[in-house]
């Protein structure tokens, strides 16, 4: 951009770098954190936080879950190889279903037990 001979833009006068004098704030308190109560309708109880167990809910049938149930419930449960088998999971991922969506979201409990053999079985407790 071109500017004619005769007007020059005019430039502004700045603070120098350091003088923060004429921005300066004044203090505010300190913000104060308000605790949250929780609401009606809220799933924990009381003080402690702790929620109450869930419905049990059924699985689609032919689902992972299902079949992982199917197991579990026989009179011997099932084994970690058989788990294995029958979802085509990690060993980690099913001891993590086990103990977050079966017992957590579904709210069964599951016992654990290590045969003579040395492998362990899982079997859900009626």
């Amino acid at each position: 951009m071109t500017f004619p001979a005769t007007e020059e833009p005019t430039r502004t006068k700045t603070a120098p770098l350091g003088d923060n004098s004429s921005k300066a704030r004044p203090a505010s308190p300190p913000k104060q954190r308000n605790r949250v109560e929780p609401k009606a309708g809220s799933p924990t109880t009381g003080k402690t936080g702790v929620r109450p167990r869930p419905e049990p809910v059924s699985p689609r049938p032919g689902s992972k879950t299902a079949k992982v149930l199917t197991l579990l419930k026989r009179p011997e449960g099932a084994s970690l190889k058989q788990l294995l088998k029958a979802t085509g999971w990690q060993p980690h991922s099913i001891r993590g279903f086990l103990s977050g969506t079966v017992t957590r979201k579904m709210g069964l409990k599951i016992s654990s037990i290590k045969a003579e053999s040395g492998e362990r079985r899982y079997k859900v407790m009626a």
